[in-house]
């Protein structure tokens, strides 16, 4: 990921814990206690002894740490800003904007002093996992662990807020969760694929595990969205023709069961697609083929691969322990291990259901990720306007959003639906082609609903709405119809179709499924932007939702505004799509995949750039000696013309070349990596010399300073000038050959 950022250094103002917290002086963290965690839902205390596994301490910045880090992931999104798109490493973010190692050393101190075990410290310094039991909790954090029975299901939760110690409060924001209330998987519906379909092209591979059992038409009444489908219709033919396919880039998925590599490689055989095994990380604890979370798994890879065919996919997969979710603890190891520049989540919970900490953990963690160059995508709900509620349910409860995905530094991705009209065949051909390909182009869209108020069932619809957490940013509020939200963080942010009208094609344990929902919207549109980031020469982008909120005043738009339809659910009214840029359930809209690529990063008439970065600002070298350094010519916007290179202030005895001048970018947007050799004579003197490089196009400068650090040569004497052996060399000594005397015969 491109560029760094200098100064990571911690100041004395960030030591914050006192060496011995005053257990008797503590504090309440309000508003971490879950919603259904209710007294007539009580069934008890749990066993003292009962063990709460991994789970999670989340840490916070001081005021001037956050005002920094919220100032910096601006500037990496600012094209003008010499910080734009200098991402930092989990390392680095950890050392400028975590808690101080002496104050986690005092953390988890206390934590041991407890009894807990602390298992890990991720690289950010904002979270210690831990693990103990439910004695421990009610011991140190003043609340015990219940059982409760809600709609027939067993669960654990904390019955009071938490509390710790004043003293840490500066440092703890609290415990992310201490219950087993799941976040919810957002696929709309699984369905096998009908034995009835007709019989495949002789020769080809059927979609019951053989040659010739297939369907041969996705037309009439019944379509299913096969890779070759999703191309045609969001337009990424002209990508893949192209040759952006996804190479250098890669999308991670965070997940709570493994899969089976079998399946991924039958889907991708199958679809025509090229052979790819994805990467299966474990977070942890191996979860298995977990029964409630495979298909979300298997789809999120099988359909990220899909979109970007040679982008590498990660399935970060993590095990749900008693009181902590595995898609949490598959989450922040994704970003604290900066797992891939994209990232694909298909998760949710409602804010009003998630406690304080839940929603700072979130917020926390998508603002590290952007801030180390990360986009990360999240479904936005399969219950329309009621987000509390589940897609299944028959009445909704209250108007909500996705705590996962309302945070300003994810971008949350909504269902449309196909609206073919009397028309299906203008739109799909009466035969498939290559990969089972029958779409035609781009088929118009509305709102997905396919809910009981639309004439479906239950509450299956796009989830959006407004967030009552989050002020709205300014990249949404300049947008048309972005004051639906009267003032307050809108979403979904973009929408790709999700209806089980055309529902999308997985293979899993052996047997073809047809899956739908937002579910497999989220990973789309994240193999959709590994093709932006190979065409931006695989660098992460960082969040984004200000590039994308730009584009709607493009030259060239990229989005399908979505004419039609709402997500009003039954129980609770929703928001309408109008054809205007922005609605709250819809978003944008889908996108033109070939349109985005192509004018990413540029805008309408977007200013021109030029940024000069070097990988290192010092370089050594010993008179008579050379070295190189690395810089890159970054262009943005309208840029356009050379790049010519030159340099200012070189000591006498010194001299440099540039391995290309003038550079000549291959686009408006592009990274251009060149070299400089320093070169010092024999006779140049030793000291710290400074100058200057300058980089200039397109009536733009772009300047670095850097250092050279000259070494002399230390002369030899001796035994080692005639040998001709480094100053410092060990002398050969020559030893002496002791004589062997001939044993006599009769020894």
């Amino acid at each position: 990921m491109q560029g760094t950022v200098q100064g990571l250094t911690q100041r004395a103002a960030d030591f914050r814990v006192p060496n011995s917290p005053d257990e008797t002086q503590a504090v309440t963290l309000s508003g971490n206690v879950h919603s259904q965690a209710r007294p007539e839902f009580d069934r008890g205390i749990v066993n003292a002894e009962a063990r709460l596994d991994r789970m999670l301490l989340l840490l916070k910045a001081s005021p001037a740490q956050q005002s920094e880090l919220d100032a910096l992931v601006e500037a990496q999104q600012n094209p003008a800003s010499p910080l734009y798109h200098c991402w930092l490493t989990p390392a680095e973010y950890g050392a400028r904007f975590g808690v101080s190692a002496q104050d986690v050393s005092r953390v988890t101190a206390w934590l041991g002093g407890n009894g807990f075990t602390v298992i890990e410290i991720p690289a950010g310094n904002r979270l210690v996992l831990f693990s103990g039991t439910a004695g421990q909790v009610f011991d140190t954090f003043h609340t015990e662990i219940h059982r409760y029975r809600v709609e027939g299901t067993s669960h654990i939760a904390n019955s009071l807020d938490p509390q710790i110690p004043k003293a840490l409060a500066g440092v703890v924001s609290g415990v992310v969760s201490l219950s087993d209330f799941r976040r919810t998987s957002e696929i709309k519906v699984r369905t096998a694929l009908g034995a009835q379909q007709a019989t495949a092209t002789r020769g080809m591979a059927g979609l019951r595990g053989g040659l010739g059992a297939g369907p041969l038409y996705s037309a009439g009444s019944t379509h299913y969205l096969f890779p070759a489908d999703f191309a045609a219709i969001y337009n990424l033919n002209p990508l893949y023709s192209a040759g952006t396919l996804g190479s250098g880039s890669s999308i991670a998925i965070a997940g709570r069961s493994n899969i089976n590599l079998s399946d991924v490689a039958a889907f991708r055989s199958l679809s025509g697609l090229v052979a790819k095994t994805p990467t299966v990380i474990l977070a942890g604890a191996d979860p298995g083929l977990a029964a409630s979370d495979q298909d979300e798994s298997t789809l999120d890879v099988e359909w990220a691969g899909a979109v970007a065919p040679a982008a590498a996919v990660s399935l970060v997969a993590a095990a749900s322990t008693s009181t902590t979710d595995g898609v949490d603890l598959a989450a922040q190891y994704i970003v604290n291990h900066r797992t891939a520049p994209v990232v694909s989540m298909s998760y949710g919970s409602c804010e009003q259901d998630m406690g304080a900490a839940e929603l700072a953990f979130y917020n926390s963690l998508w603002e590290q990720a952007a801030s180390e160059g990360m986009s990360v995508f999240v479904a936005s709900g399969d219950a329309g306007a009621a987000g509390c509620s589940v897609g299944s349910a028959a009445r909704g409860t209250q108007t909500a959003v996705n705590g996962l995905c309302s945070s300003p530094y994810s971008t949350c991705v909504g269902g449309t639906k196909f609206n073919e009209g009397s028309s299906p065949a203008q739109y799909w051909s009466s035969a498939n082609a290559a990969g089972y390909g029958s779409a035609l182009g781009y088929i118009p869209e509305e709102t997905w609903n396919e809910s009981g108020v639309n004439g479906g069932s239950g509450l299956w619809a796009s989830g959006g709405g407004a967030s009552v957490v989050y002020a709205q940013p300014a990249w949404q509020a300049a947008v048309t119809g972005g004051g639906a939200a009267s003032g307050m963080r809108g979403v979904p942010d973009v929408a790709l179709s999700s209806a089980s009208h055309d529902g999308y094609m997985v293979y899993e344990n052996g047997s073809h499924w047809i899956l739908s929902g937002t579910s497999a919207a989220a990973p789309a549109f994240a193999g959709v932007m590994a093709l932006v980031v190979e065409r931006t020469g695989g660098l992460g982008q960082g969040s984004a939702n200000a590039e994308l909120y730009s584009l709607v005043n493009a030259d060239r738009n990229p989005f399908h505004a979505t004419q039609s339809g709402n997500n009003s659910v039954p129980g609770v009214a929703g928001f309408w799509a109008n054809g205007a840029a922005y609605n709250l359930a819809t978003g944008l809209g889908s996108v033109d995949g070939a349109a985005l690529a192509g004018i990413w990063d540029s805008g309408s008439g977007a200013p021109p750039t030029l940024n000069l970065t070097a990988a290192s600002n010092v370089v050594s070298v010993t008179a008579g000696g050379s070295a190189t350094m690395s810089f890159s010519a970054i262009t943005r916007g309208s840029f356009a013309g050379d790049i010519r290179l030159s340099m200012g202030g070189l000591r006498p005895g010194l001299t440099a070349v540039w391995s290309a001048n003038p550079i000549t970018p291959t686009s408006s947007v592009s990274t251009n990596a060149v070299t400089l050799t320093v070169m010092a004579s024999p006779q140049a003197a030793q000291g710290n010399y400074s100058f200057m490089v300058t980089a200039a196009g397109d009536s733009l400068v772009s300047t670095q300073s850097v250092t050279v650090q000259v070494q002399k040569l230390r002369a030899c004497f001796g035994l080692l000038r005639p040998l001709r052996l480094p100053c410092g060399a060990p002398v050969p000594v020559r030893l002496p050959i002791p004589k062997m005397e001939r044993l006599r015969e009769d020894q």
